[in-house]
């Protein structure tokens, strides 16, 4: 039985009660159940992982709850690379490829299976079921994953005692399946390595999804739009809470933390604190993107002029801005260096930087010594999907430092950000930040702009605001 809380106003459970809980409840199994539409996907995944790591046993953990607070817990995130392999999205779980004889794998699937209505364990403690909510029963599970399901109560005894080929497993994700088995940490790497590889050039299924995360992100940015007044009114705090009720309407979540960043705020790559106020006459730079409720991710910013129109100084850093992401999108094709739209972007920066005198040229000598990056910051985008930092641990050789191919989906997001503090930029320049950035599929003859249903030109995002004046 779960720990009780210490404070509990109940002391124990008498037999009466036991036996009154444990009696008159309805069979609730599925029988009317079919395999998930991602199954197929996700088996292909699975054999690629396979082939790449012959006669060797893989254990893939989805993870388990964090305490925000005393029996209070974050909602849960499994980890990615257990929802690519299996399409499951279950606390507690674990993939395990099991190496056969002939070659290949078994693949299979540990769950935590339904509470027992035979004890009091379905309704004791604060992660029992009628606490937390119907669980899927193993059977349930094999319909819908199209992989057998084992009781992941046995995970670790039975881990512990396998034995016949070697073993690797994602670390930091499930301790408990961590201590169960003896790995070596730089073959583990390995195979956290291929899970990102694995997720570079994306599926017709996940590209699907990722148009809806992308659809669904569009609608929330003329969500905001729309109570743009009532930010002015209120604070940031409106315009993340506008955006969230979009996310969670029509996905899961947000994919990350919204970055609602108005006047000097902008300047600040990852602000999520989001409790500035919003004035007309400065910027708003907002950075947000809905989560499916398959768990891809949509990654999107425009910077908007929050009186609806753009004074001389912002425009002429939003159009910088622009031209470079239309530099840096023009590079993005198969065939192409992953870095040549990055390098596109900057080196069209870095001549602007020049030419307004902040940092020394020639622009091609302050490029390569990396100059710009006092107002550019960051790179110029990165792969999105399940994170929206997607295939982080992938080899440098496959990401940044190899080739674009179809199928393979990116962000593109050049900025400028001029801080409030920087005595080296006119006073006037100074607390502006833009940034610009759309999500990208390589096709096999360029690439399609997911994105392209939001203005991003300065025109038009005018435009765009001046049908939700007042």
């Amino acid at each position: 039985m779960a720990k009780g809380r210490k404070n509990g106003l109940y002391s124990g459970i008498s037999e009466e009660l036991s036996a009154l809980m444990r009696t008159g409840w309805a069979d609730t199994e599925r029988h009317d159940l079919r395999p998930d539409e991602q199954a197929p996907y996700a088996d292909r995944r699975r054999a690629a992982l396979s082939a790449r790591f012959p006669g060797e046993r893989l254990v893939v953990p989805s993870g388990n709850l964090k305490v925000r607070s005393n029996d209070d817990t974050y909602p849960f995130r499994p980890y990615s690379g257990y929802v690519h392999m299996t399409g499951d999205q279950a606390r507690d779980g674990a993939l395990v490829l099991e190496p056969r004889a002939d070659g290949g794998h078994d693949a299979y699937c540990y769950q935590l299976p339904r509470d027992s209505r035979d004890n009091n364990e379905f309704w004791t403690g604060s992660t029992a079921e009628l606490w937390m909510g119907r669980r899927r029963s193993l059977a349930e599970s094999e319909l819908v994953l199209g992989l057998p399901c084992r009781d992941v109560r046995t995970a670790a005894d039975d881990l512990a005692a396998a034995s016949g080929a070697p073993t690797r497993i994602v670390r930091g994700v499930d301790p408990s399946l961590e201590a169960a088995v003896t790995t070596e940490e730089e073959r583990d790497d390995e195979l956290e390595e291929a899970l990102s590889e694995l997720r570079l050039v994306k599926d017709d299924w996940e590209i699907a999804e990722l148009r809806k995360a992308v659809d669904s992100t569009v609608r929330g940015f003329t969500d905001v739009i729309g109570e743009l007044s009532t930010a002015i009114a209120s604070s940031e705090r409106w315009i993340e809470g506008t955006f969230f009720r979009r996310a969670r309407l029509e996905g899961n979540a947000v994919g990350y933390g919204s970055i609602c960043a108005a006047g000097e705020h902008a300047t600040i790559m990852h602000w999520t604190d989001n409790d500035g106020p919003v004035r007309p006459g400065e910027l708003l730079l907002f950075d947000a993107g809905v989560e499916t409720h398959t768990l891809y991710t949509a990654d999107v910013t425009r910077t908007l002029p929050i009186s609806g129109t753009f004074t001389p100084l912002q425009r002429k850093v939003y159009d910088a801005v622009y031209e470079a992401q239309e530099a840096g999108m023009a590079a993005v094709k198969p065939g192409a260096a992953y870095r040549d739209f990055h390098e596109a972007s900057q080196r069209h920066l870095t001549a602007r930087l020049v030419e307004w005198g902040f940092i020394e040229g020639p622009a091609d000598r302050a490029y390569e010594l990396g100059l710009q990056r006092r107002f550019t910051m960051a790179g110029t985008g990165h792969m999105l999907g399940l994170d929206v930092h997607d295939c982080a641990q992938a080899r440098n050789e496959e990401y940044v430092d190899g080739v674009l191919e179809p199928g393979m989906v990116l962000t593109v997001e050049p900025g400028l950000y001029f801080q409030p503090d920087d005595l080296t930029v006119p006073e006037e320049w100074r607390g502006i930040g833009v940034r610009i950035e759309d999500d990208l599929v390589v096709t096999e003859d360029g690439h399609e702009n997911l994105s392209a249903g939001l203005p991003r030109s300065a025109d038009e995002v005018e435009a765009w605001m001046a049908r939700f004046a007042s």
